[in-house]
């Protein structure tokens, strides 16, 4: 195969993963709190790596030991837009959407025996019952607790009516009282391009150690005394389907480009194999 046929070939694999991207964001343009993802590419022109130590791979060698010829491009980084949504009021009493640039919940998800704490805008909470129905917690809709400032937050079943404030306090009623009966925990990621996409419209941080950072140089709690959310409203998806269209056509023609590039060598090579 020639090199242009080898660049095609590679650059359409990596324009399929482009398209799987982009019908991603138009499948979640409807959901609550998702956030949109950015491709970047990038050129494929060298690459210089180790090589096996099997001495057949030195027959028919173009290039000096320890370089290889790459060809083509590929998708170099997938980054997440975390450019605010459109709020749309709901008038839900457990519907919450974050008003502060870079705030996420805290979420605490349980995968393969393994707890971890994850982070979401998604404001739509629910109430689970625990403890043998006598108290109920406060969760996503995917039953995962949301954490407040002592772990998750749960509440003893008996009270007329519940809300929640724009600092994070959750308040009920019982019979004539009001009581404060817990306070969501929201934090401040400093560094959000270093969250990664976990499923469910979640995030989570990579290990740090291996960054060299620590937790307080990426997430700071959010002050309780200020206004973080507004209730009984949720944040929308921020995906633009108008750019995500256009994105997609975009794709899709240079998809078939390269595959004409192919279609085409292969009938430049059948006539030289012809004139032989």
């Amino acid at each position: 195969m020639s090199r242009p046929m080898i660049q095609a070939a590679v650059t359409m694999n990596q324009l399929q993963n482009k398209l799987d991207l982009i019908g991603n964001n138009m499948a979640n343009s409807q959901t609550t709190g998702y956030k949109n993802r950015q491709t970047d590419f990038s050129s494929l022109l060298f690459q210089q790596i180790n090589n096996l130590s099997d001495p057949a791979n030195a027959e028919g060698r173009l290039t000096p030991d320890g370089i290889r010829v790459g060809a083509g491009a590929k998708l170099g980084a997938t980054n997440i837009d975390l450019s605010h949504g459109a709020i749309v009021e709901t008038e839900r009493v457990l519907d919450a959407a974050l008003t502060g640039e870079n705030h996420f919940f805290q979420i605490e998800t349980t995968e393969n025996g393994v707890t971890e704490t994850r982070y979401t805008r998604d404001g739509s909470f629910y109430l689970n019952p625990v403890n043998n129905n006598q108290s109920v917690m406060l969760t996503t809709k995917d039953g995962d607790p949301v954490l407040g400032e002592n772990g998750p937050i749960i509440i003893a079943e008996g009270f007329d009516g519940i809300a929640i404030q724009e600092d994070g306090q959750i308040m009920v009623d019982r019979g004539n009282q009001t009581e404060i009966a817990g306070s969501i925990a929201a934090v401040d990621i400093a560094r959000p391009r270093l969250l990664e996409a976990a499923g469910e419209n979640a995030f989570r941080l990579p290990n740090l150690a291996e960054l060299e950072l620590t937790m307080g140089e990426v997430i700071r709690d959010v002050p309780q005394d200020e206004a973080i959310l507004q209730s009984g409203a949720l944040e929308q998806s921020n995906v633009d389907v108008a750019q995500q269209m256009t994105d997609m056509m975009m794709t899709q023609r240079s998809y078939q480009l390269n595959a004409r590039t192919i279609s085409m060598g292969d009938q430049m090579q059948g006539l030289i194999n012809q004139l032989r």
